[in-house]
């Protein structure tokens, strides 16, 4: 009985959801969607589809700037580790060289760079996306990954006439309300 108290009741949102036998039907009726001003939740392809996070009106990703400064950082860290190892912790004379000599540091610096900016990007992709373990996926319609291409018209117009008649009149073969975890 404790337990029932301190959880929150899980939200769900109406969604009203059509489905496409083709790309450029799902492209039409983003395009139409956005604008009668009806906004759009998310679309569903089985392969990407050129065009449609313009369509849609997703604004740019910042996945490559997370990229870069994970990058950068992996390339500070691992200078500035083979710089204090090979000058304060360690330092050896190889063959007359300086104790600071940055062209033996560069492919070391480089792979973790690389490493440090891959791994962090997976990881914010997987954050942005909510794809963590024990997430249990959602199908909106059959044949998605298959087939057919779903477009999900946002809480707001499911009570809204026109937004069924635009899914309608760009060729959705169904059309129907469901109800999702947002």
């Amino acid at each position: 009985m404790m337990a029932e108290r301190l959880a929150p009741p899980p939200r769900r949102i109406k969604l009203l959801v059509g489905v496409f036998e083709q790309e450029t039907g799902l492209l039409a009726a983003a395009r139409a969607a956005r604008e009668q001003n009806l906004p759009v939740y998310d679309a569903y392809t089985p392969y990407a589809v050129h065009g449609l996070d313009a369509a849609m009106g997703l604004p740019r990703t910042r996945l490559p700037t997370v990229c870069f400064f994970c990058g950068l950082a992996g390339l500070a860290a691992a200078l500035a580790f083979q710089l204090w190892t090979a000058t304060s912790n360690w330092p050896m004379n190889v063959g007359g060289k300086p104790f600071h000599s940055l062209p033996a540091l560069v492919p070391v610096s480089f792979e973790t760079a690389v490493l440090l900016a891959s791994l962090a990007t997976v990881l914010a992709f997987f954050l942005r996306a909510r794809l963590w373990p024990g997430r249990s996926p959602v199908s909106l319609a059959n044949g998605v990954t298959d087939d057919r291409f779903v477009l999900a018209l946002g809480p707001a117009v499911t009570f809204d006439p026109r937004a069924g008649e635009v899914l309608r009149q760009h060729g959705a073969v169904e059309i129907r309300e469901i109800e999702a975890a947002p």
